[in-house]
């Protein structure tokens, strides 16, 4: 159906009758074939100009913006978009109860009261803002279970086997806020993030409609699993919030908690990042505790292992085909020995536009060698 927006112009003809005719409506940019049936009441200025024709006096019919915003970001690689609501999140005392626990670790950033009143606000961040575009785009599927250690090899992350998403999904949020802004003609308050923002990007993933929030914290799809990145731009325009998934869908399973290798998945939907492989294989700075490092096994960078065994992801998962987040095989299977070698030089050249750059080479290696230890491999 023709749906309308304001804005003024002197007049258009548009065919009503006659022979089928594919006409395009002055910037609307999408062809119909016109009928008396596509037009929408009430529509008081429109009047016959003759038989064939209508003449509208002041309102340009124009498509609706909110599907054409959603096709632009799947042309741009997001599977997953929907539109929620700035409006506080509900579990913002969920949150609060975590960092009281000290479960963030050593991120002290999230208990900032800057931080902690902006995630409770998100008009804090942009007073303008009327609605937030949600999306999500695929990374690569590792295997649907944990492998055994191979030898003197290590494992890496998948969302960590090609570009960093930091690099990449950036231009593509910012092509999206360019495209609204020539849809509507002018420009608009906005502000984006990819996990980079203090928000609570799951929930308001979950309040847009793309999955919820698993057991194992991650936003997990009906029919796509957890294998996505997410991304979020907060808008000053008003668009229509999509339908939130309320329902829980992981019901009596705990796949995920019995897999984890340090136990660190916590009854309310929360991690213990002290516990979590991926926690201290990336942001944590010093020693490893001793009481963790043989259940590590060889992962070196992140972990998969709580995604790897959810039954939604066994059965719905597919591979990634975007093409800056390929598999280098480098990164999949890294040989531990060589990377043990490397020098500060080679670091930074192997690990340019990777998330694995954010270890810094002394985590790295230090991740490294505990990966060899638990390898059992006198030689080494």
């Amino acid at each position: 159906p023709l749906l309308l927006a304001a804005e003024s112009i002197d007049a258009v003809e548009i065919p009503v009758s006659g022979p089928e005719i594919n006409e395009t409506v002055p910037d609307a940019g999408v062809s119909y074939t016109p009928a008396f049936d596509d037009l929408p009441e009430p529509l008081e200025a429109f009047r016959p100009l003759h038989d064939n024709f209508l003449y509208v006096d002041v309102e340009v019919i124009r498509p609706a913006v909110e599907p054409c915003i959603k096709s632009k970001a799947h042309s741009l690689g997001f599977q997953l978009a929907g539109v929620t609501t700035p409006d506080p999140p509900i579990h913002l005392d969920v949150y609060k109860q975590w960092l009281e626990a000290g479960h963030h670790a050593g991120m002290g950033w999230m208990s900032t009261e800057r931080n902690l009143q902006r995630r409770g606000d998100p008009k804090l961040i942009l007073p303008e803002c009327q609605s937030i575009l949600v999306l999500g785009i695929r990374y690569p599927t590792p295997p649907s279970v944990p492998l055994v250690s191979r030898g003197n090899t290590g494992k890496v992350a998948s969302y960590a086997w090609g570009d960093d998403y930091h690099d990449v999904l950036p231009e593509r949020l910012k092509a999206i806020v360019t495209f609204i802004e020539g849809e509507l003609g002018h420009s608009i308050p906005n502000r984006w993030y990819t996990d980079t923002g203090p928000i609570l990007e799951r929930e308001l993933a979950q309040r847009a409609g793309l999955g919820w929030i698993g057991k194992n914290t991650c936003l997990i799809h009906p029919k796509a699993g957890s294998y996505f990145l997410l991304a979020e731009i907060f808008l000053g325009i008003a668009l229509p919030p999509d339908p939130p998934i309320t329902r829980d869908y992981c019901g009596s399973c705990t796949r995920c908690i019995e897999a984890c290798p340090t136990g660190c998945i916590l009854p309310n939907r929360t991690i213990d990042a002290n516990r979590c492989i991926s926690y201290l294989t990336i942001e944590e700075k010093e020693s490893i505790p001793l009481e963790f490092r043989s259940r590590m096994g060889n992962w070196i960078f992140g972990c998969d292992v709580c995604q790897q065994v959810c039954p939604w992801n066994l059965r719905f998962a597919v591979s990634s085909d975007e093409k800056r987040f390929a598999p280098r095989p480098e990164r999949v299977h890294p040989a531990l020995i060589d990377e043990l070698a490397l020098t500060p030089q080679e670091f930074n050249r192997k690990f340019r536009g990777s998330p694995l750059k954010r270890t810094k080479r002394r985590g790295y290696l230090r991740n490294v060698a505990v990966a060899l230890g638990n390898a059992g491999d006198q030689s080494t």
